[in-house]
Order: C-alpha cells, then sequence, then structure tokens
C-alpha cells in the first residue's frame, strides 16, 4: 500500500554510452564529480528602506508614570476639596502668592487627614499642578511653559503631541479623563466670549499671551476632544535672527530691505507651519516708523514694532448666525481710515479682491500671506480666490489685476528635517500675452542629505539683476552687482 509513494532503494542499471567511431575514449576523472544541486533563482534585491512600524510612544518612564498617576489621584481628590474651600469670586481680586498661600494650607491639612507622607519635590509638584487647575489651563500650562515647544496638539484626553525643532514628540501629560479636557476648553474659550458644545462643536480663539488655539470636540472628534494650540513667541524673531538661524543669507536680507522699504507690494507663500507669519514679522521690521499701518488678522498674531499701527481682528457669527465680522468687513473699513500700508495676516477668500485692488490704488507696500508650494502656484491661488469671490471677470483681466499689484513673491517652506527655509524670492514682472512673466532672484539650492537625515544645501542667486533695480537706485537701495551672482556649493 502506497508504494507509489516509497522511495526507490533498488540500484538503477547504469547505462554506457559508447563513443563515436573514431573518437578518442574520454578520460577517466580522478574524482567522480559531486552531483550539482538544482540552482536557486536569486531574490529579487528590495529598492526599499526597512521602514520601522511602530506606535509613538513616550519615553519609559516606569517609576515617574506610577508617581504622577499616584499624584494625578491625590490632585483630583485636592482639587475637589479646594472647589468646596476656596472663595471662587475672591480670586479674581487675590494675588498669586496669596492664592499659592492657601493652596500649600488646604494641601497640608488634606493629606494629614488621609495620613499621606509626600517628599518635598512631589509636595511642590502637587501644588504646582493645583495652582494651574484653579488659575491656568491644567496639564497644559507646563507646556505652554516650556520655551522649547512650537505646538501642542491633543488628540483625547491621554495623548498630547508636542512640536520642537520642527518634530513632533509624545509627551507623557495627560488629563484625567475627556470631562477634564472639556472643562479646560471651556475655560480657554469663554474668556473670549465663545462657546462651545454639540451644537457648535468647533471654535478659534486666542489665549492670553496670544497663542493661537482651536478646538473640535464630540461628537464631531471621535476619540475625544482635538486640541491645537500654536504657541506665540514672547521674544519677536528679527532679521538677523533669521539669518543667524540659517533661514536665508545675509544678501537675501539685504534684498529684502529694499523691496519692503521701496514699498514693494509682498506676499509670503508656504505651507501650514512653514514659518509665513513669522517672515512677515520680520518683513515688517523695515518699514518706516512714521508710516500708519493697519493689520487685519482672524487671530491677532502679528508684532509689529512700529509707533502707529492698527490692530484689527475678524469675528465670526454668533449662535444664531449673526454678528459676524469678516476679514472683507475689516479690509473695506481699513481702506477708510487712512493707511500707508495694510497688512492682512492671511488671504485666503474673497477678501482677495480688496486687496488686490487695494495695492493698485495707492497703498504701495502692502503685505499678506498665502498658502502655496511654490510661487506659481501661489499665483493660481490668488486667481482661484478671486473666482470664489463670485466676481465674473476674464481670466486675462484678473491676472492683469494681479500682475500689477503683486510685486513680490517670497516662498517659506518648511523642508523634511524640521527645519524652516525660504526657499525662494520670485518677482512679477508682468504679463506676456495671457501669462504673468515671473523671474527667481534667489534659491535655496538643495544638495543632498547627511547620514542623520539633514538637508544640505545654500543659498544662492540665480543671475538674474532684479526687475526693480532702478526703483531701488532711486529710492537710495543701490544694491552692488554682485548681491545677484550665484553661489558655488562649499
Amino acid at each position: 500500500m502506497f508504494s507509489r509513494y516509497k522511495k526507490n532503494t533498488t540500484a538503477t542499471p547504469k547505462v554506457t554510452t559508447l563513443p563515436p567511431k573514431g573518437a578518442a575514449p574520454a578520460a577517466a576523472p580522478a574524482h567522480p564529480p559531486a552531483q550539482a544541486a538544482p540552482a536557486e533563482p536569486p531574490k529579487p534585491v528590495s529598492l526599499r528602506r526597512p521602514t520601522k512600524a511602530q506606535p509613538a510612544t513616550a519615553a519609559p518612564m516606569d517609576k515617574e508614570a506610577k508617581r504622577r498617576e499616584r499624584i494625578g489621584e491625590l490632585k483630583l481628590e485636592l482639587h475637589r476639596e479646594l472647589l468646596d474651600s476656596l472663595n471662587l469670586a475672591a480670586l479674581e481680586n487675590a494675588t498669586e502668592s496669596d492664592l499659592r498661600a492657601e493652596i500649600n494650607a488646604i494641601t497640608d491639612e488634606v493629606l494629614s487627614q488621609k495620613n499621606v507622607v509626600l517628599n518635598r519635590d512631589d509636595r511642590s509638584t502637587l501644588n504646582k499642578e493645583l495652582f494651574d487647575e484653579v488659575k491656568g489651563l491644567g496639564p497644559l500650562e507646563t507646556l505652554l511653559q516650556d520655551e522649547t515647544v512650537n505646538d501642542i496638539l491633543v488628540n483625547g484626553p491621554k495623548q498630547i503631541f508636542v512640536e520642537r525643532a520642527g518634530k513632533l514628540q509624545l509627551t507623557n501629560v495627560t488629563f484625567k479623563d475627556e470631562k477634564h479636557l472639556m472643562r479646560i476648553i471651556d475655560k480657554i474659550v469663554s474668556a473670549v466670549g465663545r462657546r462651545v458644545d454639540e451644537s457648535n462643536p468647533y471654535v478659534d480663539a486666542r489665549l492670553q499671551d496670544g497663542s493661537r488655539f482651536n478646538a473640535m470636540v464630540p461628537p464631531i472628534a471621535v476619540d475625544g476632544s482635538l486640541v491645537s494650540i500654536r504657541k506665540f513667541k514672547k521674544d519677536k524673531l528679527g532679521i538677523d535672527d533669521l539669518v543667524a538661524f540659517g533661514a536665508f543669507s545675509e544678501e537675501m536680507a539685504a534684498y529684502l530691505q529694499a523691496a519692503v522699504s521701496t514699498r514693494l507690494n509682498v506676499i509670503v507663500s508656504g505651507g501650514t507651519g512653514s514659518g509665513k507669519t513669522t517672515t512677515l514679522n520680520a518683513l515688517s521690521s523695515f518699514i518706516a516708523d512714521d508710516e500708519r499701518i493697519l493689520t487685519i488678522e482672524d487671530t491677532a498674531e502679528l508684532q509689529l514694532q512700529q509707533t502707529h499701527v492698527g490692530r484689527m481682528e475678524s469675528r465670526p457669527p454668533n449662535v444664531e448666525g449673526k454678528g459676524e465680522v469678516s476679514p472683507r468687513d475689516c479690509l473695506k473699513n481699513a481702506l477708510r481710515m487712512r493707511p500707508d500700508r495694510i497688512i492682512v495676516g492671511e488671504t485666503r477668500g474673497e477678501e482677495v479682491i480688496d486687496m488686490l485692488q487695494a495695492m493698485n490704488t495707492g497703498h504701495d507696500g502692502s503685505m499678506t500671506t498665502i498658502h502655496a508650494n511654490n510661487p506659481r502656484d501661489g499665483i493660481s491661488r490668488l486667481e482661484n480666490m478671486v473666482a470664489m469671490a463670485g466676481i465674473e471677470m476674464p481670466l486675462k483681466a484678473v491676472r492683469s489685476q494681479i500682475s500689477s499689484a503683486v510685486n513680490l513673491l517670497v516662498q517659506a517652506s518648511r523642508l523634511q528635517d524640521g527645519s524652516r527655509r525660504m526657499t525662494s524670492i520670485t518677482e512679477i514682472t508682468g504679463m506676456e500675452g495671457d501669462v504673468i512673466s515671473m523671474q527667481e532672484i534667489f534659491r535655496f539650492q538643495r544638495v543632498g542629505l547627511t547620514p542623520d537625515n539633514k538637508i544640505i544645501g545654500h543659498f544662492t542667486a540665480t543671475g538674474v539683476r532684479s526687475h526693480f533695480s532702478e526703483r531701488f537706485r532711486l529710492w537710495g537701495y543701490d544694491l552692488p552687482t554682485s548681491l545677484f551672482e550665484p553661489v558655488a556649493a562649499e
């Protein structure tokens, strides 16, 4: 049975092949050749890099996690005790030192009643977190005070990311639960007269220090409330700081100083988080102190150092859908307020047509930002926004309006290693038929990557002389010819 599958152990009869007639007999080999193994097909070589598929995790801190969990439970009990003991109405007038002393006293009393002993560091941490709960923004307060953090991103109560040096990191900071997170959100938005709930599940607001705040709550946010905070820099970065950080070169700074001082209309384009507002702030430092500047923003972020600055902030509609003040409304009103320059924090809608008209009608030197990946895309975005405004104009007329209004496009980019650089400065020189003609003056030339994925590159001129060289000379900014000569890689 199963004989078909048995090994054949009988010797196979040897078959001898006679050589052809007249052929010399073959010499017998000294050693019989080993039977060759069947050749395996070569494995295809993958050109892909190995990927590390692992979830983002905070640094392992077992003892620290247990300690924080223990302090968190105590903090929850103590916070309830504080709400029962403190006169919340009197907190508005209480000094920080008095409030800290009162919290310390209540903490000592409760810990004594519960027979809980904490060392000095734990007690200090507990008192600080209780103070943050009462007067600050709870767990977010520590991150807001950290100067190395640029963005705070909350994905539900148990997952908080921060951005440091352009890279996202998961932190050990958490909220107790969704109610705790919602209480902090309500605390932020109620301070600026906004509200957020199921009927109005998203809100855009501003913290007391000027940081931009956005939140979206359930049921729209599925796994818990989503919060993003773009931190407001207390120390404004100037041109010298950005040159020192490698955001652009000294030659580019000299060119931009001439462009802003001679009242060219400038648009800063770039993606989200590429440094558009920081660049706009830096460019505004070249504006003379005797000019009247009006700024229009959705959320006030610009930090202008001039004396004569009027700041405006748009307002969303209320619950009934009334009371909205759009950027276009602010811009229309600004034109009646005798501005020398108008700076719009970001152009993203129908206000673009009023912005272009302002640039064309005596408000030279105006500036704004738009979202675009490169200068040519920036021009297309302007065309699309004019179409979105509902104004029926021939495409050639729209492009003619843009080419006469906008003089300069500054492209800001966040590169793959997290660095932010000014990757292009492009001039608009007019129209050629139906196409807007542009010429690039400076660019960031990428060369490669270091082993630790840092960008290698340098800033260089393109060799094209500025279209506005004569304007610069007449205004007293006679830039040397060498400024526009290409720089070879080192």
